[in-house]
């Protein structure tokens, strides 16, 4: 162990816990006031619809690129139970096939997204007055695909490894770089979304050579050297079963999400406006909160792989209250200073109006999607990849499609208020499944490697 990266099986876990989540945390909400600052500098300097428009392409975005960052969860899982295990060739292997299939995958991601960005919009009914303005943004920001599939594959070798720190001062150096990139592109160029896209793709590529470069130098447990890269197969469809869970789980909640999409284009213009900057907003809730999910995740998965059960424990629960804290900090300055925000983004017409229903909604009741991130995470951390997967898709995405086919047809449900509430919903259904299948699991896993040691006491004296 190096003295920046935390040993996560043992000592003061809470401690290690929190040091851990809060570059997590800083590094999730950096990410996103960056891409609030892409929204802002285009509602001030930008077209009328531009806010929208970029708002318009979040769940295609989604869709797409999801799926494939869910697999660098496989690698966290995977990395964290190698580093548990104190396990270093394994280690070596599964980093090596990580970025071996970061530049594959964005290379795919990229072709996909291109192509098919302006029949996705279509097909969503995107306002006419924006889907011009979407095809622009999506067609160039899909060509920083690989740069984002690097830097997090990158990120979550040395977040497995106990390195938060690192991914979170590249992400906040790249983020800088991309508000500056804005500034100068859309009020110096006047190139409106295009400008926002460009910044983007270009910070993505600054943090993804800044996340190469680190783990060139690595040293301890994380070597990486490029004469001994190659792919490991095993390795490889390990990531896929275990992030692939997670990222089929992602492209059916951003096809629920297109949906929901879909039908807030149908309420207008100004609703996806408002919308979007809700959006936005309570983004930083949802990162907040996720990002603390992650840390549990890392601490959940390493101790699995020293076979320790009662760290095991503890750290869900202090992942529970780590959430429960930044949820309450980060949704209780947004919700006290909902107004000016709102109208950071929008101020014209009823789009503030739509904004604050649809964030007061979702900003009280948002600590139970962090809680139920966390069980899921729990679940996959002790080695079930699909279950999970399994009940958000039936729990979260299914009870939302019902709902936009049913009742969202009824003018009493058919408005953005009603819309908002299938999320929480959803959450408190969700999170209720995975705690009923999370508790006896764990204890069949417990009381397996009980009875194993047992055994070979008994063995050892005989």
């Amino acid at each position: 162990m190096t003295s920046k990266n935390l040993d996560m099986t043992e000592g003061n876990l809470y401690k290690k816990l929190w040091i851990f989540t809060i570059p997590l945390i800083f590094a999730g909400l950096l990410q996103l006031l960056y891409n609030a600052c892409d929204l802002v500098v285009c509602g001030r300097f930008g077209s009328e619809h531009s806010v929208g428009a970029i708002g318009a392409t979040n769940s295609i975005i989604n869709l797409i690129l999801n799926f494939f960052i869910g697999l660098s969860i496989g690698t966290n899982v995977l990395m964290s139970r190698a580093y548990g295990s104190k396990d270093d060739e394994r280690g070596k292997r599964i980093a090596y096939t990580s970025m071996i299939l970061s530049v594959v995958l964005g290379i795919i991601v990229t072709i996909i997204g291109v192509i098919i960005s302006p029949y996705f919009l279509e097909w969503m009914g995107t306002p006419d007055e924006q889907i011009d303005l979407s095809t622009d943004y999506l067609q160039i920001y899909f060509l920083g695909s690989i740069f984002t599939l690097i830097y997090n594959f990158g990120a979550s070798l040395l977040r497995a490894t106990g390195d938060s720190r690192k991914p979170f001062i590249f992400l906040a150096t790249a983020g800088l770089l991309n508000v500056v990139l804005n500034l100068i592109l859309v009020i110096g160029f006047n190139l409106d979304v295009k400008g926002v896209a460009i910044a983007t793709v270009a910070s993505q590529a600054f943090s993804a050579i800044l996340v190469v470069i680190a783990l060139l130098k690595s040293t301890g447990f994380l070597t990486f050297n490029l004469k001994e890269i190659r792919f490991y197969s095993k390795e490889a469809k390990q990531i896929f079963i275990i992030g692939g869970a997670t990222g089929i789980q992602s492209i059916i909640f951003s096809l629920s999400n297109i949906l929901i999409q879909s039908s807030v284009n149908s309420l207008g213009a100004e609703v996806v406006d408002g919308n979007s900057a809700s959006q936005s907003l309570e983004g930083f809730i949802y990162q907040a909160m996720n990002q603390s999910a992650q840390g549990g995740l890392a601490f959940i998965s390493a101790n699995y792989g020293a076979q320790n059960y009662k760290n095991i424990k503890k750290c869900i629960l202090y992942a529970l209250s780590n959430i429960l804290v930044v949820w309450g900090i980060v949704a209780g300055l947004i919700m006290i200073f909902h107004s000016p925000l709102i109208k950071l983004y929008v101020s014209s017409g009823d789009k503030p109006h739509y904004a604050w229903e649809r964030l007061f909604i979702i900003s009280i009741t948002y600590f139970l999607c962090g809680f139920m991130d966390l069980m899921a995470y729990s679940l996959r951390g002790i080695g079930y990849s699909v279950l999970p997967t399994i009940i958000s898709l039936i729990g979260a995405c299914g009870l939302r499609i019902v709902y936009i086919f049913t009742l969202f047809r009824l003018d009493y449900f058919h408005n953005i208020r009603w819309l908002s509430a299938t999320y929480p919903i959803s959450w408190i259904i969700t999170m209720s499944v995975h705690i009923a299948f999370l508790i006896p699991l764990f204890r069949k896993k417990e009381n397996a490697y009980t009875i194993s040691i047992e055994n070979e006491k008994t063995a050892a004296l005989e």
